[in-house]
């Protein structure tokens, strides 16, 4: 029947025998068509987006990890900026803060040089006035004693000591006072 029925469809005169096409040979690729698309969609069509799914979802966890990856590379990049910012300003004032302990260095080490100078110029002009004082006292000495022997020339005889004394300073308090 369903062949007969085929025919009548596929007759020349009408329908799609009108147009050249064989209403059998047209079915039976129309039932082979379906029965390779089934087949096809069983096992071909069906891994074939399975994998297509799986490198879909592949590349989009890829171009998503990307986008985390950048953007922890810019909060990576402001820390590290952020750390050499402070780096800088911590060695800035840690040059500032040797630079200023070093003139402060300098500074008590000149004062204590000066100290010491000044010191050392106390000390040398204590000595100079004991030198000079001894010295006076070793020039009176050798100029009462220079005196005593030009006394007993002059007045050839010999003066005892007290009176050689008293002639001599005499002779000098004169001296201190002109």
């Amino acid at each position: 029947m369903f062949l007969s029925l085929l025919n009548n469809f596929g007759d020349s005169s009408s329908g799609l025998g009108a147009l050249g096409i064989n209403a059998s040979a047209f079915v039976i690729q129309l039932i082979t068509f379906i029965l390779v698309f089934l087949v096809l969609r069983q096992w071909a069509f069906k891994p074939i987006l399975k994998i297509l799914n799986e490198r879909r979802e592949t590349i989009e966890k890829g171009v998503k990890l990307g986008q985390e990856m950048a953007e922890e590379k810019k909060l990576l990049e402001a820390k590290i900026d952020k750390a050499l910012h402070e780096t800088r300003a911590k060695s800035d004032k840690i040059i500032a803060e040797a630079q200023q302990a070093g003139r402060q260095v300098i500074s008590d080490a000149e004062d204590a040089a000066r100290g010491k100078a000044e010191n050392i110029i106390k000390d040398a002009e204590s000595r100079i006035k004991q030198e000079t004082s001894k010295a006076w006292k070793d020039l009176q000495k050798d100029l009462a004693s220079l005196i005593s022997e030009a006394t007993e020339a002059i007045i050839e005889e010999k003066v005892d000591t007290k009176k050689d004394i008293e002639l001599i300073d005499k002779a000098l308090s004169s001296r201190r006072a002109a």
